[in-house]
């Protein structure tokens, strides 16, 4: 009987014309899973919102299993593509009893690997939080292996070296370092007293600086967030900063020969997203695939209704034959592949599909106050359009303004009016998207209105291109508050010519006051919507990179005072990148 409804459900699929892939291999950021709303209601607060931040990623027995901060739980996925929920309190009574700030749950965990076991721990200030292990993750079953780590830790991490010693790595504090100390495998009781790891070096490191301009106007800069990484004898000592709220939030990282350092700051980030459809890339954890491939998982911001407004995003990362250490974000909001073998990941995993709405023609069924439009297609999750209502039948037509082969959609929605506090379950979207050549004529694409998953950031991979000028997004059921999308992003190729190469690229150097400021411009490429900024210390690794759009000039005060710097940039539009231009500021 199961394979008749089976086979039933498979005619009714491919009679209806959809296209959704039977097999998904890309992904797009932000990670969809079903983060829950923000649980702390004394910060102030511009509405009730989704978050989590601070991702911890390990491959336990050939399974991915991520936590992040504030979840109630955590997720598990085979393929790091579909993510299943597994319900958890971490915290115990005693904890939650004592806990002045009360924290819903697990804060920027730690999750680690030691002997046949999954460990987690949970940032606090005191001994009530116990360290639990699991041989049995998928199904929830958990055991303490001590009830009171008495040390603490905030922001921890811990690792475990190859030849078995286990050390703690925390901190996270404008003022004090990161700490290292070594741990007993056994009884998890310090070997020895913590020591300095690192400090950071703002007056020095222009990126280092607080704020959105880099200027430490407001505070001094934040380190927090330890992960450690081995690689070809040497430690990678990563860490989060200078603050989450901005657009430069990254992953730095300071290379040790020894697990308890001295270590040495990178000039560059080594996980930097300062531009696109959301920014930030900072408070995150390194690790491989069952290839044996790298992948870096981090912090992504929106704070619009909160500071701490946050999602999670994944990218390729790994060593190159220096064995210097690097995170690939170019287009890293855009659809990647998934590795399914060993790969090379200096190599781009960028599907190629380029973004083909970026402020095209919209039309929506209403709009509620300011929440306008146009911000559907603005590239900016922290704007976005409301309908009147969460009806069934409000809808939004986005115009690609001209015949294109479309290959996959991003529905990112937004919180406006929402209800919900803390981890909800049994909640979901339900939606319907339509495909047509002349606005008149309309044939279903994609059809989730028998969705029951909860899906706040959905990506539809399609089976088969399909050519389109005009998409319709019908709304059938929202979970919570209005109907309201930040971004419907469309992807695929267009009909016309890709970019020429950019012309007049210049680098500008602040010498004389203060040489970690930069300024560079170029003179605009006539059918371009964006461009890729891609930044090194090096003229054959440029791994930073930074996608700005609608301008000619971006000023970067991020460099090392002591290094040249190099730059590359490729224009952008619906068909495709430039040949890269280069230029230095030495």
């Amino acid at each position: 009987m199961k394979d008749l409804y089976r086979i039933l459900f498979l005619v009714i699929l491919l009679s209806s014309g959809l296209c959704l892939s039977a097999q998904q291999k890309t992904y797009c950021n932000p990670v969809n899973v079903d983060y829950g709303y923000g649980p702390i209601p004394n910060f102030v607060t511009w509405g009730k919102h989704r978050t989590s931040a601070d991702p911890v990623i390990v491959n336990y027995k050939g399974d991915y299993y991520l936590f992040s901060t504030n979840q109630s739980g955590y997720w598990w996925s085979s393929d790091m593509l579909n993510w299943n929920f597994v319900s958890r309190r971490f915290l115990t009574q005693e904890a939650i009893d004592n806990t002045p700030n009360k924290w819903d749950d697990l804060c920027a965990p730690a999750a680690w690997v030691q002997g046949d076991s999954l460990c987690v721990f949970g940032s606090t200030y005191s001994r009530l939080f116990p360290i639990w292990v699991s041989t049995n993750p998928k199904e929830n079953r958990w055991s303490k292996a001590v009830e009171h780590f008495d040390i603490g830790g905030w922001d921890p991490a811990f690792f475990v070296d190859d030849d078995s010693r286990l050390y703690m790595y925390n901190g996270s504090s404008n003022t004090y370092p990161l700490y290292g100390i070594e741990l007993d495998r056994k009884t998890f009781r310090p070997i020895g007293t913590r020591k300095e790891m690192l400090l950071l070096d703002d007056n020095k490191i222009g990126w280092h600086r607080f704020g959105e301009h880099m200027d430490n106007t407001f505070l001094k800069p934040f380190m927090e967030g330890a992960w450690m990484t081995k690689h070809n004898g040497k430690y990678y000592l990563q860490w989060g900063g200078p603050g989450t709220e901005f657009s430069h939030y990254g992953d730095g990282v300071a290379i040790g020969n020894n697990p308890l350092g001295p270590f040495e700051h990178v000039s560059l980030p080594l996980s930097m997203k300062a531009g696109g459809f959301i920014r930030g890339a900072g408070h995150g954890a390194t690790f491989q695939d069952n290839w044996g491939n790298y992948w870096h998982t981090s912090t992504m911001v929106i704070n619009v209704k909160n500071n701490f407004e946050r999602r999670i995003g994944i990218w390729p990362a790994g060593f190159d034959k220096d064995d210097v250490m690097y995170c690939n974000t170019a287009f890293g909001d855009y659809p990647h592949y998934i590795s399914n073998g060993k790969a090379d990941h200096q190599e781009s995993r960028f599907t190629g599909w380029m973004l083909l709405n970026y402020n095209k023609p919209v039309q929506v069924s209403s709009t509620l106050g300011t929440f306008f439009a146009n911000n559907l297609v603005d590239e900016n999750i922290k704007t976005y359009w409301s309908a009147k209502t969460a009806g069934k039948g409000e809808w939004l037509i986005s115009d690609l303004g001209e015949v294109s082969t479309v290959h996959g959609i991003q529905i990112n929605y937004a919180d406006q009016d929402a209800e919900f506090m803390g981890k909800q379950h049994g909640i979901y979207h339900q939606y319907i998207v339509y495909s047509s050549l002349d606005g008149k004529n309309w044939k279903k694409l994609v059809d989730k209105s028998q969705n029951k998953k909860d899906v706040p950031h959905d990506y539809v991979e399609l089976e088969k291109p399909v050519e389109a000028r005009y998409l319709k997004m019908e709304n059938v059921h929202m979970p919570t508050g209005k109907f309201a999308v930040s971004g419907f992003r469309v992807f695929g190729y267009g009909a016309g010519q890709k970019p020429g190469p950019v012309k007049q690229f210049v680098a500008l150097r602040n010498d004389d006051t203060d040489r970690r400021n930069g300024w560079l411009k170029w003179q605009p490429v006539d059918n371009a919507y964006a461009y890729n900024i891609y930044i090194g210390t090096d003229p054959d690794k440029l791994y930073n990179c930074v996608m700005v759009h609608n301008t000619n000039e971006y000023y970067y005060p991020g460099m090392d005072k002591t290094k040249s710097y190099y730059f590359a940039i490729e224009a952008i539009n619906e068909n495709g990148t430039s040949e890269w231009v280069r230029t230095e500021a030495l």
